[in-house]
């Protein structure tokens, strides 16, 4: 089982402990990874894109002029796709990009990116993090304790709203309870800060 150490607030040693091997030790599975990431970008994608086609743009509701005997072109009205202002032919119209990978999968991309902070020592394990009050400097001066100070996850077991409100303008910082954890979350920044408890909730979910 891998062992990290635990710290406190003030940024000083408390202990160790140990992490479990299923959640915290495998070898990363980039190709998972990658999946992993690529699904949730997909699935923040808005698609609102949308264009009008030749029944939704405004005129050529009268054929523009007769049939037969002028010479030029037939044409059935001033809006199809070949004039000017007329309408698009297959063009994007709103739709969901998002889509789901098998629940093994996004377990498994889970077990990797947390086993990865482990792997390049990346991880901070708190005993725990509360405030008497919402303040953001005090929140700032626990991460620069931690040197997590730059780009930080902070995952607690559930939600404190002190703790939230401190950390919510300081620039880099993302903060998440165990529930909400998320593949892209924890790559996406340099340090991973956890609570002990929060470390507990991952491990009975994902163990």
């Amino acid at each position: 089982m891998p062992k990290v150490t635990l710290y406190n607030q003030s940024g000083a040693q408390a202990g160790e402990i140990e992490l479990s091997d299923a959640v915290f030790g495998i070898e990363p599975n980039e190709h998972v990874l990658y999946d992993a990431v690529v699904m949730q970008q997909a699935s923040q994608r808005q698609g609102t894109h949308k264009v009008k086609n030749r029944s939704e743009v405004r005129g050529g509701g009268r054929k523009p002029w007769r049939q037969k005997g002028t010479g030029r072109a037939r044409q059935g009205s001033i809006r199809s796709p070949q004039w000017v202002g007329g309408g698009v032919v297959f063009g994007p119209q709103p739709r969901d990009y998002g889509y789901k990978l098998p629940k093994k999968v996004r377990r498994l991309a889970m077990k990797s990116a947390l086993s990865s902070k482990v792997k390049n020592d990346e991880i901070v394990v708190l005993e725990d993090l509360k405030l008497d009050a919402p303040k953001t400097k005090e929140m700032a001066g626990i991460l620069k304790n931690l040197n997590a100070d730059n780009k930080a996850l902070i995952v607690l077991s559930e939600f404190d709203e002190n703790v939230v409100l401190s950390a919510r303008n300081i620039p880099g910082v993302t903060l998440v309870d165990a529930a909400g954890i998320n593949v892209l979350d924890v790559l996406n920044h340099d340090k991973l800060v956890i609570t002990q408890e929060a470390v507990q909730k991952v491990e009975e979910v994902l163990g």
